[in-house]
């Protein structure tokens, strides 16, 4: 059993601890909290020990904590860095390096520059098994691993049929469990957005991949818009399903309407959180022409 520690509670560090609390070969040894808020209290409500920083113990003091993020460390094979972007490379350089922990972080930090938090940008369809021998890896963000796991197979069948894959990426303002974060009634152009090259990072620079993105006022999903050129004929719609249609992680949908269709089946699952945690491709809009 691996000992694992969850740094931040956000909406990711969240998802991250319901999704794996109940997987018989990991022991999650602990959350780390930085702010004092009521999610303190979820954490614990919800069986879990809550760690924080050492020079902020007292900030909590009315929670039972079980103690400092830099004590705990000392007990646990692998961090999974949740906390906002940014400060995952603080804690690496502070924190993680120092102890000889391994660490995964999250897509808001970088694997570029003089802030990289590692060198290898995982997705587990396309470089799985690089990833083994890593003290540090970036997984990708939601949009980016989408991208991957799409993107990946469609290479794998078609290579130099390929000729160019554009994707408009319409992003959600927020995550649902984002409930202190207001929507406002804008669509914000996102100039040069990070996907492309995050993409890129595993496909190699001169994949011919090219995004746009906005964000629009919705906590729902985001949706990608993807046009796929080939090199001859392009396959009709039924076979870019059926390349799909064992795909691990991605749903074939036929009958949903919308964004919030989906949403509602996956809350009448009564799953953890309020979405499927899979890719949807929505079969009636898929069109072949040439």
């Amino acid at each position: 059993m691996k000992k694992i520690f969850v740094n931040g509670y956000g909406s990711i560090g969240n998802r991250i601890a319901k999704f794996i609390k109940d997987d018989p070969d990991i022991d999650i040894v602990g959350i780390g909290k930085h702010s004092a808020n009521e999610k303190v209290q979820h954490v614990i409500d919800d069986g879990l020990s809550v760690y924080v920083p050492k020079d902020k113990i007292d900030n909590f003091k009315n929670y039972d904590i079980s103690g400092s993020i830099e004590s705990v460390l000392d007990d646990c094979d692998l961090v999974i860095d949740a906390s906002p972007g940014g400060n995952g490379f603080v804690n690496k350089k502070n924190i993680y390096e120092p102890k000889g922990i391994k660490a995964i972080f999250q897509g808001g930090e970088t694997i570029f520059n003089d802030k990289s938090v590692a060198d290898i940008l995982f997705n587990s369809r396309v470089n799985y098994a690089e990833a083994f021998d890593k003290n540090y890896v970036m997984q990708g963000s939601c949009n980016v691993t989408g991208m991957g796991r799409i993107l990946n197979p469609l290479r794998e069948k078609y290579s130099d049929k390929l000729s160019r894959f554009d994707a408009t990426l319409i992003r959600r303002w927020a995550d649902l469990e984002q409930t202190d974060k207001q929507t406002v009634d804008t669509i914000e152009m996102t100039e040069q957005p990070h996907h492309a090259t995050d993409v890129k990072a595993y496909f190699g620079k001169d994949a011919p991949l090219f995004v746009r993105a906005i964000k629009v006022p919705t906590k729902q999903m985001h949706l990608h818009i993807m046009d796929i050129r080939f090199n001859g004929n392009a396959p009709t719609s039924n076979e870019i399903h059926e390349l799909f249609k064992n795909e691990y992680g991605v749903a074939i949908l036929w009958t949903a309407k919308g964004t919030k269709d989906v949403r509602d089946f996956a809350e009448s699952t009564k799953f953890h959180f309020k979405d499927t945690n899979m890719l949807h491709i929505h079969a009636n809009m898929t069109t072949s022409t040439g």
